[in-house]
């Protein structure tokens, strides 16, 4: 989504307006989740994906009549039964398709996107609010955008009633416990929050399987290693990103947090040590090393003998990976990113639920005018 914000940003300031198709409100189970973005341009190329087959397809046609038009539109879609049968679906869903005209004549839209890229380039939490209203011909929506940030700062300029307008800035994210009279407006409300760093310890075989398919599933990640011949570009193409470190034992600052993941993969069982304890006590939100049972035994048996308790050990995920029987380096990445994966959905879980979001656990929904919730 990061780089897709930069593309957008690189079209407006070229001047080049396009179309945004984002999947939202979504019931059951769709090509890809809500909040699937795809941008499509005058000459027919598109940048993203909302999940390929006819619903893609189907998006592309109304985006280039978009373009045509100047207009934004919304359409839904129903892939559940006959329909999801007929289009080569394996799954089914329903929801609606948002196609947005983005005209690189408004220096509002900009503005906006300019302020979601660096967002989401430093690793901080926004919200993107879209407001729709009709136009009185009918013939497509009006369209305005902002983005909230925590510290009520919003950029951007929405045109809605001043009571909403202090909700958007008071709480995004509770809106939609506490939407009350909306009018004739809609309000699309996607969360933008960090998706995590994945820190890999080593630049083996295994970290060549692990980085790409950790890059595709979103999360900025680092492969480090004190190897020139190993932490390479020719190893690891971009977005993967190099730091060819003098020594894994002594570690340079890195700036970990909630949203870290580090991914615990050298040489050898005495480097992964060396590393362990360095950054056991960090504030990482995972910690995982590679290895059996008896060599995770062995490192925290002598790891407690210099100290470490075991409190701290039980925080570490070892042997690493998700249990699918995972044999080859390819099966291994799959099962390690896929143990990442369930970490960042619990703990986004959990921030939604501290919030006060809904349970739905949908990262964009549009409310319509009648919807209303008595505040507890």
């Amino acid at each position: 989504m990061k780089r897709l914000y930069r593309d957008m940003v690189r079209l407006l300031r070229a001047g080049e307006s396009f179309a945004v198709a984002t999947i939202f409100d979504k019931v059951g189970s769709a090509p890809r989740g809500a909040g699937a973005k795809m941008v499509v341009r005058g000459d027919g190329s598109i940048l993203g994906s909302i999940g390929g087959g006819r619903l893609e397809a189907d998006a592309m046609r109304l985006a280039q009549d978009s373009l045509l038009s100047r207009h934004t539109v919304t359409q839904t879609f129903d892939l559940t039964g006959k329909d999801a049968a007929g289009m080569d679906m394996i799954c089914g869903g329903a929801g609606e398709i948002l196609i947005e005209f983005v005209d690189a004549d408004d220096d509002n839209n900009r503005l906006v996107y300019e302020a979601v890229a660096d967002v989401l380039e430093r690793g901080e939490k926004a919200w993107l609010i879209t407001v729709l209203g009709e136009t009185p011909d009918m013939a497509g929506l009006v369209r305005q955008q902002c983005l909230v940030k925590p510290d009520r700062t919003m950029i951007g300029k929405v045109d809605c009633d001043p009571y909403i307008l202090e909700k958007l800035l008071a709480g995004p994210a509770k809106i939609t416990l506490h939407a009350e009279a909306f009018g004739d407006q809609r309000f699309l409300m996607e969360a933008l929050r960090p998706t995590g760093t994945v820190y890999v310890f080593g630049a083996g075989h295994l970290s060549q399987r692990i980085a790409p398919l950790s890059n595709s599933v979103g999360f900025r990640t680092v492969v480090l290693d004190d190897r020139t011949e190993y932490a390479n570009r020719e190893r690891f193409p971009e977005p993967t990103e190099i730091m060819r470190i003098e020594t894994f034992h002594s570690l340079p600052a890195l700036a970990f947090d909630e949203h870290s993941y580090l991914v615990i993969v050298t040489r050898g069982h005495l480097y992964d040590r060396i590393v362990l304890e360095q950054v056991l006590r960090s504030g990482a939100a995972y910690i995982g090393m590679i290895g059996s049972r008896s060599k995770r035994d062995l490192v925290f048996k002598e790891m407690t003998a210099h100290g470490y308790g075991e409190e701290e050990l039980a925080r570490v995920t070892a042997p690493i990976g998700t249990n699918i029987g995972a044999e080859t380096p390819e099966e291994l990445a799959v099962s390690i990113v896929g143990e990442l994966i369930l970490v960042r959905a619990k703990r986004e879980h959990a921030e939604q639920k501290e919030s006060g979001s809904t349970s739905s656990g949908r990262c964009c929904r549009i409310l319509t005018p009648e919807e209303s919730v008595q505040a507890g």
